[in-house]
């Protein structure tokens, strides 16, 4: 009988963290200026899974979106609250962040033929998934997902194409966020447990874009680059926004975003102090 009350006791635990989830969602989905454009109400049920360990396993994440969206300052900043958040709280590393920038095949023999990066580039399409080795990307996700540790590389943007295979060793961690233009393609996609697609208004984009392309130096090359940008956009993007589980509005504040990632914070937080109370009392 006392095997029969712990299941039930688990089953009304469940049900309250959903009910609380559900709230928060639903609150931030009717609230003015909204992060959410839609989520699917079935991603309430497997956060639940993995906060009540259920799923006993790391977390996998997937964020695309066009350029300039405001997908990695979301991830960024996300990342920050729960690093702040759990400071002091948590002494091991809690987030393993990949950025699928960092998969672009080695050119750099094509780039010194070329005499050039702009040169080299002018024949060949940094835009589309195939300039990305995104089989590796699943395969580095795959093997940190079974508690594994791999050497993640890092490309160097400053123009000689050049990709570091092992940049830095990465261990296992709970949490693990793919954030970049292709992360969500046909490819990669089933890795993630969730996908987010980060909408944004074209007008705000093109804003955004000169505003960085001021920064960078681009020149007159802007026009160019954003044109051919937004047009493998279509193609290559904008169709991931079909799967996502949620679709954020790229024109929110980082405040709300931050609030937001605060307010998921505090309850995984507060789950984990009752199931610790739990787990000690049942002893």
């Amino acid at each position: 009988m006392a095997c029969v009350k712990t299941n039930i006791s688990k089953i009304a635990d469940t049900s309250r963290l959903e009910s609380r989830l559900e709230k928060i969602f639903e609150d931030e989905l009717m609230s003015k200026e909204s992060i959410f454009y839609y989520y699917n109400p079935d991603v309430i049920k497997k956060i639940v899974s993995f906060l009540s360990r259920e799923v006993a396993r790391p977390v996998s994440v997937g964020i695309c979106g066009e350029t300039a969206s405001g997908k990695s300052t979301i991830v960024q900043d996300s990342i920050d609250v729960i690093n702040d958040m759990t400071k002091g709280v948590i002494n091991k590393k809690l987030i393993t962040r990949i950025n699928t920038d960092d998969y672009y095949y080695d050119r750099s023999k094509e780039v010194e033929a070329a005499g050039s990066f702009a040169a080299f580039a002018k024949n060949y399409d940094l835009d589309s998934p195939k300039a990305i080795e995104l089989s590796l990307m699943k395969e580095h996700i795959t093997a940190l997902l079974n508690h594994k540790s791999v050497y993640l590389p890092q490309y160097d943007m400053s123009g000689t194409a050049k990709r570091n295979d092992k940049a830095y060793l990465a261990s296992f961690a709970p949490l693990i966020i793919a954030e970049g233009l292709f992360a969500l393609n046909e490819e990669v996609a089933d890795v993630f447990d969730f996908k987010i697609y980060v909408d944004i208004e074209k007008e705000v984009q093109k804003k955004r874009f000169y505003e960085r392309a001021m920064q960078r130096n681009l020149g007159d090359s802007a026009d160019e680059i954003f044109k051919n940008a937004s047009d493998k956009a279509e193609t290559y993007v904008k169709p991931c926004i079909e799967s996502a589980d949620i679709v954020l509005n790229g024109k929110s504040s980082r405040e709300r975003y931050r609030e937001f990632a605060q307010k998921l914070m505090k309850l995984a937080l507060t789950v984990r102090f009752e199931m610790f109370l739990l787990n000690h009392s049942s002893n």
